[in-house]
């Protein structure tokens, strides 16, 4: 059986890397046909590429088209939903599309053509994303019949959490059919292992997870486990080979100080263009928001950013006036009345967000970090997980780790485990990569949900 999940396991990276060239092919070939037959006539004719040149433009538009769409994650054919597959292919090539754009009017030189070559752009980003649509649904369907999930074990400890109904909700990928305790003897439990393809240790303490995962080493079985802040911290080490010893070191530092002077200039540059180019937005919902009930357009909130300072954070209102008159912080819950109808609006689009670039261009918070929390919710958290504190070792942001990969309703030690790996990896590409993810973020709902009716923070859990 494990030289069977050894043959599946290549056969689905063979699948995965055959299903991406398709998919750079298909959309190659699509830019090859609009540049062949309306592009290159932009040019002048006695400039215009001959035979080489066009495949050289082909060819240049495949190599961003991979680059983009990797950074996007949207390779991950088989094993990502279709519906994020295909919103993070189609906003890559959107961006790839911009590129080509500002490429092709620098080679024409001809600002009388701008407007026709963007038409054309345009057309041929939503040919992309139509191409993207049919190529990752048919795709991925294939996959599914080919590769069943894997039958899973899951061993669980003390705590209760709801990762197996998360992992359940994915039937294609897990399927989760049997249980046992961590506190069974490890005999036990790797006698039964055996029935399975696959293990989830889930919520165990270290010492007996340790000695599960060596037995699943052992008999070459597949491992998930849910990470303690240790290993997170223990991840972003570095090998040192100074003896015959294994050492590692973990410096927890952050990052060095040419990496954060270049991440302060990226955040003065991002925040000086996004309030010129959001401005008439911001404009539009202000109007909005004070014509709705006369109340104030913005609200000013204490948060905490790096080593706990604390600052005003600038937002759009986007709830009634006095929503918390008891003066008890909360966040939003569900179908939260506070929230007036501009608000539902203004939060699912991330347009109350926009006031921080006034925050960032400050320096009071970065446009890459953990998300900003109030005194008050910090030290609720902090109550059940001292280690929350430690979100504070790297200035707040407008996105992050835990945005992109978190929701609003993310408990508190999930969040902080997602910021700690920030934390730990945090860097100048990363943080491009994460802005970039950002924008499919936006089109995500979920990402947006309240906390549950009547609570007043994401609820807490440690392991």
């Amino acid at each position: 059986m494990n030289k069977n999940i050894n043959n599946v396991e290549t056969n689905k990276k063979l699948f995965r890397f055959v299903s991406s060239v398709v998919l750079v092919a298909v959309l190659a070939t699509l830019f090859g046909v609009m540049w062949y037959l309306r592009l290159q006539n932009l040019m002048n004719p006695y400039t215009r590429f001959m035979g080489k040149g066009n495949y050289l433009m082909i060819a240049l538009y495949g190599i961003l088209t991979i680059l983009v769409i990797n950074t996007f994650k949207g390779f991950s054919i088989g094993s990502g939903r279709i519906s994020i597959l295909t919103m993070s292919q189609a906003i890559a090539m959107g961006l790839v599309n911009g590129l080509e754009f500002i490429i092709i009017i620098l080679m024409t030189r001809i600002k009388s053509l701008m407007w026709m070559t963007l038409a054309y752009i345009i057309v041929l980003t939503v040919i992309d994303a139509l191409a993207v649509l049919i190529v990752t649904f048919l795709c991925t369907k294939i996959y599914r019949m080919i590769f069943p999930p894997f039958t899973i074990l899951n061993i669980f400890g003390q705590y209760e959490n709801d990762l197996v109904i998360k992992m359940n909700r994915r039937a294609d990928k897990y399927r989760i059919t049997g249980e046992m305790s961590c506190r069974e003897s490890l005999d036990k439990i790797t006698k039964e292992l055996q029935n399975y393809d696959a293990v989830l240790i889930n919520d165990v303490p270290s010492e007996i997870r340790n000695d599960i995962i060596k037995a699943c080493f052992a008999t070459d079985k597949r491992v998930y486990f849910t990470p303690k802040i240790s290993d997170i911290l223990i991840k972003g080490s570095d090998e040192v080979n100074l003896f015959d010893t294994p050492l590692y070191l973990c410096k927890n530092v952050g990052m060095d100080g040419i990496s954060s002077a270049i991440k302060r200039a990226g955040d003065i540059i991002i925040s000086s263009i996004g309030i010129i180019l959001t401005s008439p937005i911001m404009l539009v919902t202000a109007i909005l928001i004070h014509n709705y009930d006369g109340g104030p357009v913005f609200y000013k909130q204490t948060r905490c950013t790096i080593g706990g300072k604390e600052y005003k954070i600038m937002k759009f209102r986007s709830m009634i006036t006095d929503a918390e008159k008891d003066g008890k912080a909360r966040l939003a819950s569900v179908n939260d009345d506070r929230i007036t109808p501009i608000g539902h609006f203004i939060r699912a689009t991330r347009i109350d967000e926009l006031p921080q670039f006034f925050n960032i261009f400050k320096g009071e918070m970065s446009v890459v970090g953990p998300r900003p929390e109030r005194p008050e919710i910090i030290a609720e958290y902090v109550k059940e997980v001292p280690e929350f504190a430690f979100r504070t070792h790297v200035k707040a942001g407008l996105t992050g780790y835990a945005q992109v990969y978190g929701k609003y309703n993310t408990t508190s030690y999930d969040k902080l485990k997602l910021d700690m790996i920030y934390c730990e990896k945090c860097s100048v590409l990363l943080d491009i990569q994460l802005i970039l993810m950002t924008l499919r973020v936006i089109f995500t709902k979920d990402a947006t949900e309240g906390v549950e009716e009547g609570a007043v923070n994401a609820n807490v859990h440690k392991q």
